[in-house]
């Protein structure tokens, strides 16, 4: 659920980008003492909550007006919907109490191939995985946000930053029983979401018909479910501390 090191009873804590909450509402189950406060610009969270837990609706980009700092700042999967980086950042820096913690979790956009896999950029996946994120370049999104959330936090004024990068498998060819559960989760979600993923910036950016883009989601689904890709991305976990002594 988090590996930032807030203590046992954290008091006041900040899901930013909740969308539907699931990581909320499990907080707030196991941290009954705190008040969770979910936030997300889609009002998908479901109404039946733990009483610790309330959802808004919010654009976490524009200029937050909270009166009560919080203990915990939470993000997760923010990942290709980000304009402002350094600025989500300074805006968690400004609204965690001194000594509070944040933790930023996300991946990029770029895969690579494992031992012996037949992944390469060259393939049906390689090229459009850099259409999407030079498509969302062109709407002014950050794709790849992962392997440069530690600087900008620590630009942000944070210290005791603890930086981690895990691997992210796509399928179920790991050997390893945890990493093969996260790769059919994986799978499991680019399978249902390429049309989503695809359709506006295919069409908006590159100019394609939307019949064009359904014909390469089918061939895509093809192409991640072939067991000898044997491809993953970069999972990042970035948690950080405010300085006890911070003004703001």
């Amino acid at each position: 659920m988090h590996l930032a090191p807030i203590g046992p009873e954290p008091q006041r804590v900040l899901d930013i980008g909740t969308g539907t909450g699931i990581w909320a509402i499990d907080f707030g189950d196991k941290y009954p003492t705190a008040e969770v406060l979910g936030n997300d610009i889609s009002p998908i969270q479901p109404s039946l909550v733990p009483p610790n837990v309330k959802f808004e609706v919010d654009d976490l980009e524009d200029e937050w007006v909270y009166s009560t700092k919080f203990d915990y700042i939470h993000a997760r999967y923010l990942c290709c919907s980000i304009r402002d980086w350094p600025k989500l950042m300074r805006q968690a820096f400004k609204y965690v109490k001194p000594g509070g913690w944040v933790e930023f979790q996300d991946f990029d956009t770029r895969f690579y191939t494992s031992t012996n896999g037949e992944y390469s950029k060259d393939t049906i996946i390689g090229v459009w995985a850099d259409k999407i994120a030079d498509g969302l370049r062109k709407f002014g999104v950050e794709p790849d946000p992962g392997p440069q959330i530690e600087n900008w936090v620590r630009e942000a004024g944070f210290v005791n930053v603890t930086a981690k990068t895990l691997p992210f498998p796509v399928g179920t060819w790991p050997k390893d029983k945890m990493l093969k559960e996260i790769g059919a989760f994986n799978l499991i979600q680019y399978l249902d979401n390429l049309e989503g993923m695809t359709l506006r910036i295919y069409t908006s950016a590159w100019g394609w018909d939307p019949d064009e883009v359904k014909v390469l989601c089918a061939q895509l689904r093809t192409a991640f479910k072939n067991p000898r890709m044997r491809f993953q991305h970069n999972f990042y976990v970035v948690y950080a501390q405010k300085p006890l002594d911070a003004v703001d």
